[in-house]
């Protein structure tokens, strides 16, 4: 086994600003034999996530990772060597593996992924797993939305707010997202059956909302903050329920974002702001996971994967996430299955 290499990205530097191939190492080294009851998980492919930036630069709600350490992230890999039971040679499972081609592990934190018949290994990122939960449990449990109600989603074009839209299609509510070009736009409207969409870069948003939320808005659906959240925040309903998912537009920023300055919208308008991580719904997974295998053989929900090839190209790709150049889930393709 020692003649197995592992190729790692190690984190030697706090990213400031966006991130950089230089705040990252590419290391290599054999892969050490395993002691029992640990397996050896072969990477294959890599979850590029708004929270790896998170990850990188500060503690929140995991610890920031060590300088020196390979960088953390989500993947999915099959094993390739066992030492323990629970997890035979040759089944895929999915964990925090990091940016690497092999994980070590003793099996805490490792899910064995079902085998779903004509459906690819890379629906467990686009559809299931954490992106299917986070936007499952964020809309329901705490978005609550009710038939009829005006759900507005930014990021639209993203792996969660794509699921979150369909979600509220399916759910009953008029959907607005909100991207950031004329194709996501279309993608969203023509193939997701979002209602309508607003690019953000080209038309007036504030514009845009009132036009494509006459009623208002009940649910905001907030992957962005920003401008963004402060022009839904002028357009939100009585009793209206803002999900906070993520806060994309700051995390590259190198000095703190001013606040919405409309934010006595939430008093007026009796509204809700709530946050939320999916770790805390992992016990709830196979609720999510029984819905959305059964909206997906319904034909009532789909996904689109955004792949990369090859681990080097991480520290590079997964700036498409903050660029706005990637549509659906993105995810690096490590090796072959």
């Amino acid at each position: 086994m020692g003649e197995i290499i592992n190729r790692q990205w190690r984190l030697v530097s706090r990213p400031v600003g966006e991130i950089r191939e230089t705040d990252f190492q590419w290391t290599s080294s054999p892969v050490p034999d395993l002691r029992e009851g640990e397996i050896l998980i072969r990477s294959l492919y890599l979850s590029l996530d708004p929270t790896n930036r998170m990850w990188a630069a500060v503690d929140t709600y995991l610890p920031a990772v060590p300088l020196g350490e390979v960088m953390r992230g989500s993947a999915i890999g099959v094993v390739e060597k066992s030492r323990n039971p629970a997890f035979p040679e040759g089944v895929h499972v999915s964990g925090l593996l990091g940016w690497q081609d092999y994980a070590i592990s003793d099996g805490r934190g490792i899910n064995i992924l079902p085998e779903l018949p004509g459906v690819p290994l890379t629906a467990h990122f686009g559809l299931f797993g954490h992106i299917g939960m986070t936007a499952y449990f964020g809309l329901l449990d705490i978005g609550r939305p009710v038939a009829g109600e005006t759900l507005v989603v930014s990021a639209a074009a993203g792996a969660v707010g794509s699921l979150v839209g369909q979600i509220g299609r399916i759910m009953g509510c008029h959907v607005v997202g909100i991207a950031g070009s004329d194709e996501k736009c279309r993608w969203i409207t023509e193939d997701l059956g979002f209602n309508a969409a607003i690019n953000y870069k080209t038309e007036d948003l504030a514009a845009g909302l009132r036009e494509k939320c006459p009623r208002g808005i009940d649910i905001d659906f907030e992957n962005v903050g920003g401008h963004i959240l402060e022009a839904i925040l002028a357009r939100i309903n009585l009793r209206a329920r803002i999900v906070v998912c993520g806060l994309i537009s700051g995390y590259n920023a190198t000095s703190p974002a001013p606040g919405p300055a409309n934010f006595s919208n939430i008093l007026v308008r009796r509204a809700r702001v709530e946050g939320f991580i999916v770790l805390d719904y992992a016990p709830r997974a196979a609720e999510a996971m029984t819905d959305l295998a059964k909206w997906l053989r319904e034909g009532r929900i789909t996904y689109r994967i955004d792949e990369v090839n090859g681990l080097s190209k991480a520290p590079v790709a997964i700036n498409r996430l903050f660029s706005g150049h990637n549509i659906g889930k993105l995810v690096v393709k490590v090796q072959e299955d």
